[in-house]
């Protein structure tokens, strides 16, 4: 059966499953069906399947000529019928690990993708976990679900973990570009996952096990998380100090050895880094072992946006206004620059906040004409226009995402206060005296 699989794949004669076409699932498929493959996308979201059978794409940076390109050249096909399945002979999961409200992992996405897998499972397939999540989830959780066919891992089918690299909006990567770790159990899962990604991924990374692939994908978001809020408590130290933490990052950053840049905000932001270390902070409660540092970066980092609240108070109150009844728009609903993502936005939490101590809150987003129903928001708002009657209409601007799009030099010669949580208005030379720094 594996030498079976193997051959198809060598031959591009495999047909893919995605299980969840989102910002990890539609990028696989744009470099698979590239790589020379049939690919299947499946989603329970049915808006989502019209669109891409009619050759439209819902994110912004995977442009809806590309989907129909990929759809009118015979290798891309959505649907949501699962029964399907059966026609693929890889199947890649692609679905979200949210937390809880308590900070647990929220695994009932993965557990119904595998169920679904299961009651469609036949021998010689190979499923391939992405959803990013706590050590031993392929082994422990989605192989029993699997095995509920009847059918044995690593010998009526493999099974194996590679966790996405996604970053959107980047420049310098891409999906095939970025090196894919991948990790299974047994030597024939591992061989034919690394056969599979090697169609459509520049560089394959091996690893020993599954486990030790979901360790790695959690340790590069738990080291960027403690970094960030670093400097984000080093930012609201150095604030009250009247230190810019900004021209200290940048002298810092010289020295050509020994230190790498973080960068403070308005907090966390996307599906990785907000999220991801908690799931080892969770299982680590399994051992017996407390993740202190972990524990300590997501408090400092969940502060932030009231952090914001609070500057825009202070400053608000130094111009004789109060926030109560105060109007202000807030720019970029995107959780970073230059994308239409706003998955865990602290701009969601800050539009919030302002509501509930009284302010009357309006946005902008270039790349976010309106919200949508979120699993924990539901804004029901549309982006207002941008102009300099609008700007000057607002008791304060807050630059929550520093878009490329925005002329910042407008923004603060039209605006009457502005803070800033990005460092966006760094090159602006007039009306400095509007700007405080958040």
């Amino acid at each position: 059966m594996k030498q079976a699989l193997l051959n198809k794949l060598e031959t591009k004669k495999a047909v893919v499953g995605i299980m969840g076409l989102g910002y990890v699932g539609l990028p696989l498929v744009r470099e698979l069906s590239r790589g020379g493959v049939r690919v299947i996308g499946f989603d329970v979201d049915p808006n989502k399947i019209r669109m891409f059978n009619a050759g439209k794409s819902y994110i912004e940076h995977i442009p809806s000529a590309m989907v129909k390109t990929l759809r009118d050249g015979g290798r891309f096909r959505a649907t949501r019928n699962m029964k399907e399945l059966k026609k693929a002979d890889a199947i890649i999961i692609c679905v979200p690990t949210p937390l809880t409200k308590t900070r647990d992992p929220d695994m009932k996405y993965v557990v119904s993708t595998a169920r679904m897998i299961s009651e469609n499972l036949r021998k010689g397939q190979l499923v391939v976990l992405e959803s990013t999540t706590y050590p031993g989830t392929t082994t422990d959780l989605v192989k029993p679900i699997l095995e509920q066919s009847g059918l044995k891992a690593g010998k009526d089918f493999f099974l194996a973990f590679s966790p996405e690299r996604e970053d959107p909006g980047r420049k310098d990567y891409s999906t095939a570009t970025i090196p894919k770790v991948v990790g299974a159990d047994d030597p024939g899962s591992r061989e034919l996952a690394v056969k599979l990604y090697g169609l459509a991924i520049k560089t394959v990374v091996p690893v020993s096990s599954s486990a030790v692939a979901e360790s790695a994908k959690l340790l590069e978001n738990i080291y960027r998380c403690i970094n960030i809020a670093m400097v984000n408590e080093l930012k609201m130290l150095f604030d009250r100090m009247g230190i810019d933490i900004w021209e200290v990052i940048g002298a810092a950053k010289t020295k050509p050895f020994g230190f790498q840049a973080f960068y403070p905000g308005p907090g966390l932001g996307g599906h990785c880094i907000p999220i991801d270390p908690f799931y080892l902070t969770w299982r680590a409660k399994e051992f017996g072992m407390a993740t202190r540092f972990i524990e300590l970066a997501g408090e400092i980092n969940t502060h932030m946006p009231h952090y914001v609240i609070m500057r825009t108070m202070e400053a608000l109150n130094d111009r004789g206004r109060t926030m109560k009844g105060a109007k202000i728009l807030v720019l970029g609903l995107a959780y970073k620059k230059d994308v239409d993502d706003l998955r865990e936005s602290p701009s969601i939490e800050i539009i919030e906040l302002l509501k509930t101590h009284g302010a009357k809150v309006d946005y902008n987003d270039p790349h976010i004409p309106h919200t949508h129903k979120q699993r924990e928001h539901d804004l029901r708002m549309r982006s207002v226009p941008l102009s300099p009657k609008t700007l000057a209409g607002y008791d304060a601007v807050i630059v929550a995402t520093d878009h490329s799009r925005y002329d910042y030099d407008q923004i603060v010669r039209h605006a009457r206060l502005v803070v800033d949580t990005r460092n966006a208005t760094l090159n602006v030379k007039q009306n400095r005296g509007k700007i405080v720094k958040a």
